[in-house]
């Protein structure tokens, strides 16, 4: 049997399998930057490159210092998520994540990997990491639910004809996101539900593959509980502090977005530019492509079209935006796994006084993993 110990905090590398599964989603991104947008634009690559030419460096320097501010925000939701995790450790993840998930195959996966390799080298239970997962995912996954609805209503307010793009977002966001907080609230408040969900991922684990044959139901289900328990202690204590980190990082994201068309020459009402936004974010979910990337662009620039904007400034604002959501963290991403590298290390444990996993009657102020 493989020492896991031994293992632990390695660089997560993917693995053939992985690198194969994943060239489809990257030549789909290809051919969705190419070829799509243009079309969706009804505009050409070289208007937009003559657009973005006349950038200056003061411009550039000013939408990466929003970009920094933005990532610095979320910080505040991951050390929520994961009590004893410092800012500048949570940056690392941030970023290393990040840039796995936008640039390497596999994704969200690839990044979740990363991420989860960076916190057990610091000392952190697998437990402790996988409740920080399900809360950030949460969390950005309604936060993203919720943009698009937020977006319907300010157009509403501001009246005007509404993109037919607009309300299907609207829609699809509080639907998916009425759906997805009441199962949340429902596990959370009811330990009969989280067994009866216990049960039902243990019979289609079974299902899936002959190696959950031995697995006991009880132990799925002491998981899902003790998951609960981690869950109501995390969102009960700092639950504020991570929905405001998230709104910051969407603000400041906002803000980004709404200062790239600004600079491409693109002027419309705050409404108009909120609602661009919001869907862009929203189809950011769809992972279909690393990142993805294409898809969110092109919602974007559809609904500002849909709004009357300029085609060719359109799509050379959403561009610009994009390079600083992917390309621009890459020297980033590259800076903080060398921070990763250089850290100091701790020997995970899993018992119950493991770091990062409260012990019985401890709270979760006490951890100090990763000092």
């Amino acid at each position: 049997m493989t020492d896991d110990s031994s293992v632990e905090g390695r660089a997560w590398r993917p693995t053939r399998t992985q690198m194969v599964q994943g060239v489809p989603s990257i030549i789909l991104a290809i051919v969705l930057v190419v070829w799509w947008l243009p079309k969706v634009a009804q505009t050409s690559w070289g208007a937009v490159f003559s657009t973005l030419e006349q950038l200056d460096p003061g411009s550039v320097l000013m939408l990466y210092g929003l970009m920094c501010l933005g990532l610095w925000s979320y910080t505040f939701t991951l050390t929520g998520s994961l009590p004893g995790l410092r800012h500048p450790q949570a940056l690392i993840v941030n970023l290393c994540g990040s840039s796995a998930g936008n640039f390497l195959p596999g994704g969200g996966a690839a990044g979740v990997a990363v991420s989860y390799a960076a916190l057990r080298s610091w000392g952190f239970s697998r437990r402790a990491i996988s409740t920080s997962v399900i809360v950030t995912g949460v969390w950005n996954f309604l936060a993203r639910m919720i943009l698009p609805v937020t977006a319907l209503t300010a157009l509403l307010v501001a009246g005007g004809h509404l993109p037919l793009t607009v309300i299907r977002g609207g829609l699809i966001g509080a639907t998916a996101g009425l759906v997805l907080l009441g199962l949340f609230i429902a596990l959370l408040a009811s330990e009969r539900v989280t067994r009866t969900l216990g049960r039902a991922l243990n019979r289609v684990l079974r299902l899936l593959h002959r190696r959950f044959t031995s697995l006991h139901e009880v132990a799925v289900e002491d998981f899902i509980a003790d998951q609960r328990v981690r869950i109501v202690t995390v969102v009960r204590g700092h639950g504020a502090k991570m929905t405001l980190g998230l709104a910051g990082y969407f603000a400041v994201f906002y803000v980004l977005f709404w200062q790239s068309l600004h600079i491409v020459g693109l002027r419309m009402t705050f409404s108009h530019m909120f609602a661009a936004y919001a869907v862009g974010r929203l189809l950011s979910a769809i992972g279909v492509t690393p990142g993805g990337v294409g898809v969110t662009e092109g919602g974007a620039v559809a609904v500002l079209i849909a709004f009357g904007a300029d085609p060719a400034p359109a799509l050379s604002g959403v561009v610009l935006f994009s390079l600083y959501t992917h390309v621009m963290e890459i020297p980033l991403g590259a800076l903080a796994l060398a921070g990763w590298a250089v850290s100091k290390k701790t020997a995970p444990t899993d018992g119950h006084r493991a770091t990062g996993a409260p012990s019985p009657g401890s709270s979760p102020s006490e951890e100090k993993p990763g000092s």
